[in-house]
This record gives structure tokens, C-alpha cells and sequence, in this order.
């Protein structure tokens, strides 16, 4: 499938590194334009040239999905340059405080979580859809955990706004369900990035220990996930949380 996304126009948050460089990468190598965007702009640039190397559409862009301005005024830039924009992956997400109790949690470390992985999500929803609705088209995916299905102990932070996502896909996809955007959602298990790598090895063999397939999730296996959720041949789900978890979901 080398053309699935040929003439469309594709953001990607999170596009520095891990699983938003791998979903860039399948989106660009099936024909996308690919628009990274990273608060790490270093970081995100390299990316970029690493993709540009290879051959791939891609560009780049330091923007913090915090911010409600930054959101606003990168993805206009976007539309405004490219004419369009068919798919947003908002993979931009951060674990925070781990293998830590809601007692010892700062709330300041909650604070910061929630902007990026709750706030973030909803403002690239709310900005990237505009411009959807007015070609009546467009695939939003946003990138929630399977600890916010089934919440993992010492990451409340985490798993309380991965949480939040699930209802951001599922009250938005309904409010849009009658267009044609679709707004869905994907909760992976343990996918081993530099995020992962970063967290508590003990937290890490707790939920790794609590995949069936007793293992964790490829790069490549998300972006492959990923690229059919956002494709047109996905035509008929939307407010929907796809797993992707080595049979660790149990609902």
C-alpha cells in the first residue's frame, strides 16, 4: 500500500522521536505530505532530515500543544501553505511521575501531564477540524494508553488523563459522526520508546508481565495501526478506541 495517502496532507505531534517519527514515516513512505510537530525543535528538525533523506515529504515545526495560540496559529500555517488538511496523529504524550502514590504525587507534576496529554489532545482536535469540516473530510487519531482503560497504579497522572482522552474520542467523534471526519482513538500497551525506556524498570515489568503475548508493542506495529485508522478505508468507525495491547484489553 504505497498510495493510500497520496495528495493528502498529514500532521503528526510528537513527530521528534518514538511513535510520532514511526507513524510520520508510514503516513509519508503511502504518499503524504507529513507536517511534524514537536516542542523539541531540535529534535523535530532532525527528524525531518532523517525523513528527507530517505525521500519522504516531510516538514517540520516547533510547536507546543500546550499552548492554545501555538496550535492555532501552526496549523493555519499549514492549511495556509498546503491548501488542506486530510489527518492529524496527535502522538505527543508524556508518562510523568511513575511507580509513585497519589500521596507522595506533586500536583504541579499532575498539572504538567494534563496540559500535554489532555489539554494537548483536545486542542489539536478543536483546531485541526475546522479546516476538516470545510472539505468534508478528514481522519483525526489521537493517542490515548490502555492504562487509561484499566488505570496502572503509581501513574495516576498518566492514567487519569489518557482517561480523558478516551471521552475526548468518544464525545467529539459523536458530535461530528454525521460528516465526514472521523475522530477516533488508539490505546497501545507497552510500545517500547525512548518514553518507555525512561520510565521506572519496575513499572515497565509490571505492565509488560500483564501482556498476554508477554512482550511489547514494535514501533512498526503502531504506525501500521495507526495508518489504517487515519485511511480512507476506515470509513465506518468513529468515537472508537482501537486496542493494541497483546491481548492484554480484556473490554
Amino acid at each position: 500500500m504505497d498510495d493510500r495517502f497520496t495528495d493528502q496532507v498529514a500532521i503528526v505531534t510528537g513527530g521528534a522521536r518514538g511513535i510520532g517519527e514511526a507513524v510520520a514515516r508510514r503516513l509519508a513512505s503511502e504518499g503524504a505530505v507529513v507536517v511534524l510537530f514537536d516542542r523539541l525543535a531540535d529534535e523535530v528538525n532532525e527528524a525531518a532530515y532523517r525523513m528527507s533523506a530517505d525521500g519522504m515529504p516531510v516538514e517540520s515545526m516547533a510547536v507546543d500543544i500546550t499552548d492554545e495560540d501555538s496550535v492555532k496559529t501552526s496549523i493555519a500555517e499549514v492549511v495556509a501553505q498546503h491548501g488542506k488538511l486530510d489527518v492529524m496523529v496527535n502522538c505527543a504524550g508524556i508518562v510523568g511521575p511513575n511507580n509513585t502514590k497519589i500521596t507522595e504525587y506533586e500536583t504541579t507534576a499532575f498539572d504538567e501531564i494534563y496540559a500535554v496529554n489532555l489539554r494537548g489532545s483536545f486542542l489539536m482536535t478543536k483546531f485541526a477540524i475546522e479546516p476538516m469540516l470545510a472539505q468534508d473530510y478528514g481522519r483525526i487519531l489521537l493517542y490515548a494508553s490502555i492504562g487509561g482503560k484499566e488505570g496502572n497504579p503509581g501513574m495516576v497522572g498518566y492514567a487519569a488523563t489518557k482517561a480523558g482522552v478516551f471521552g475526548l474520542v468518544k464525545g467529539v467523534g459523536k458530535e461530528y459522526a454525521e460528516t465526514g471526519v472521523t475522530v477516533n482513538g488508539i490505546a497501545p500497551a507497552v510500545i517500547r520508546t525512548p518514553m518507555v525506556d525512561a520510565a521506572d524498570p519496575e513499572m515497565v515489568k509490571y505492565m509488560t508481565d500483564r501482556i498476554p503475548m508477554k512482550r511489547t508493542g514494535s514501533l512498526e506495529e503502531a504506525a501500521a495501526m495507526s495508518a489504517f485508522i487515519v485511511s480512507r478505508e476506515n470509513s465506518f468507525s468513529t468515537g472508537y478506541v482501537f486496542d493494541l495491547s497483546g491481548g492484554r484489553a480484556t473490554y
